[in-house]
């Protein structure tokens, strides 16, 4: 990584791909169907829509800085995360009407790498990591 000029912006380097795995690729493929389903009925201001374009601006965003979302706490990752991807770094990232992306990364000198793990509303986020409802 190197910075680039005197407003000490970061200018990442090394190439970024980003891949939506597990949970979060079925989510967006089901939310892709929809909304083009949606679309083709001339309804393109529904929810799904909303989410997916906040999906495709999510990952236009991480491809600029892939550190964009906010780190999770070691201690709330939850295990689900741990035992099935094997990681112990989470991101979390804001979506439209309050949906959340969960993102890992990974990287060498050459590469960063985006995992997208989920795609989900803010009430199952709450439940993927044990968060009770005020």
């Amino acid at each position: 990584m190197a910075h680039e000029g005197n407003e000490g912006t970061l200018k990442i380097t090394r190439k970024i791909s980003i891949e939506t795995i597990g949970d979060a690729e079925t989510s967006y493929l089901r939310l892709k169907s929809v909304a083009e389903n949606q679309i083709s009925k001339g309804m393109p201001t529904s929810k799904e829509i909303k989410i997916l374009n906040g999906v495709q601006r999510m990952y236009e965003l991480l491809q600029q800085d892939p550190f964009y979302g906010e780190n999770a706490q070691k201690h709330l990752i939850p295990e689900y995360y741990k035992d099935r991807y094997d990681i112990r770094n989470v991101r979390i990232a804001d979506l439209p009407l309050f949906w959340r992306m969960v993102y890992t990364i990974a990287g060498n000198e050459a590469e960063i790498r985006i995992f997208v793990l989920d795609i989900f509303s803010h009430d199952d986020y709450n439940k993927r990591f044990g968060f009770k409802k005020r």
